[in-house]
């Protein structure tokens, strides 16, 4: 087995996990830590092994199955989450943080994924990291578009494909930050000749 750390470790549920990301992104060593079914809690449970990769970036896909049977509230899909990226942040201060939003799905849980999604938007800089919106690319109105699901939550060939169109881009753009992990350096003005 290689002692490389993944460039790339894909955190989440069964759309991670279904994902053939080392296929799709031939130039990177990828690590799938997808988990069908899982939550922003079973996330939060298994940080530990997703730290002691100690990946260079972290795209990270999770929420969905916190609605699921809508069991959890958008508070507690958001703090789960917001929990997550702390965790990481703290952890792994150095590492390129991707939050990709909730992806769109059956029409009843729209109102609630787009509330969850503003919010994550707005909390993400918090934690120096990204945020990556694929309901444009992938909603037909209210749903997830019919050309990208057989059963309106999981992703098909199609679906993937439209990640990973939007994907590639953003983690250029995430590359181009600089390291979290740098200490910023004060200037001092007197010293500089101002």
């Amino acid at each position: 087995m290689s002692t490389e750390h993944p460039t790339v470790l894909f955190l989440g549920d069964s759309i991670t996990e279904q994902g053939s990301w080392d296929q799709w992104l031939p130039g990177e060593r990828t690590s799938n830590q997808g988990v069908g079914g899982d939550t922003t809690d079973g996330v939060l449970a298994r940080l530990e092994a997703v730290i002691a990769e100690q990946p260079e970036v972290i795209v990270l896909l999770i929420g969905t199955n916190d609605f699921g049977n809508h069991r959890s509230s958008v508070e507690h899909v958001v703090r789960g989450v917001e929990s997550i990226l702390v965790t990481l942040r703290r952890e792994l201060p150095g590492v390129r943080l991707l939050l990709v939003s909730i992806l769109p799905r059956q029409a009843d849980w729209c109102a609630k994924i787009e509330e969850a999604n503003r919010h994550l938007r707005q909390f993400v800089a918090t934690c120096h990291a990204q945020y990556l919106d694929l309901w444009p690319s992938l909603a037909e109105g209210d749903h997830l578009a019919e050309r990208f699901t057989e059963d309106g939550l999981h992703l098909n060939a199609d679906g993937y494909r439209a990640v990973v169109d939007e994907l590639v881009p953003a983690l250029e753009r995430v590359r181009g930050l600089p390291p979290m992990s740098r200490p910023i350096q004060a200037i001092d003005l007197e010293e500089a000749g101002a």
